[in-house]
């Protein structure tokens, strides 16, 4: 099992770099787990609360149970991947099964940020993009899918979005194997790392 790890800013266009890799891939042979699966379990505190989490601090997230999963993956048993709501900041009572398969892609903005899981991370990949692109893309993301008013993004953007990546994401960058520059819209750049993991199926 090859394991990828996709990190990047929010907005940079790790989505796509994902999307593109597993259109070159066959379905049987590559799944994706998500970060944003991990986030923890917030029912112990009020909605209003739930809404002021910072989900860009590495605190947000739990990476022992992301860990856990993968082994168990490398070890070729199913696992149940949690389901996570923004717009509850609650994990759903179901699960998704995920099956193991030759590459698991892990994306998200703090995969490179813990240690733990970047020891587990066969290839390290950071996908890099210009500050105002990716603004540009968290504001029409989280108006059109997390029913944010655009004040909303702004202000989250300005409070936890801008600071964190400057503390943990930006830095996570040094671990990386491949940069991707300029997000999904750099072909020459996901088409090398496409060309790395054929090259482990064959």
């Amino acid at each position: 099992m090859l394991i990828v790890g996709i990190a990047g800013g929010t907005g940079s266009g790790k989505t796509t770099v994902v999307r593109k890799v597993m259109e070159k891939l066959p379905d049987e042979d590559v799944i994706v787990i998500p970060q944003d699966a991990y986030y923890k379990d917030n029912g112990q505190i009020s909605l209003e609360e739930r809404q002021k989490i910072n989900f860009d601090h590495p605190d947000s997230l739990e990476f022992s149970l992301l860990i856990d999963q993968l082994n168990r993956l490398k070890l070729g048993y199913n696992i149940e991947m949690p389901v996570y709501s923004y717009l509850t900041c609650l994990r759903a009572k179901e699960t998704i099964i995920v099956r193991p398969a030759r590459v698991v892609l892990v994306e998200g903005i703090l995969i490179l940020a813990d240690s733990g899981l970047r020891e587990i991370l066969d290839i390290k990949v950071f996908v890099d993009a210009d500050a105002d692109d990716r603004l540009g893309r968290v504001i029409q993301r989280d108006i059109v899918e997390r029913g944010r008013s655009l004040m909303t993004v702004l202000q989250r953007y300005h409070d936890t979005v801008k600071p964190s990546h400057l503390q943990f994401i930006e830095p996570s960058k040094r671990y990386a194997d491949i940069i991707i520059p300029g997000g999904g819209e750099n072909q020459v750049g996901i088409e090398v790392l496409i060309s790395i993991i054929e090259k482990h199926l064959i």
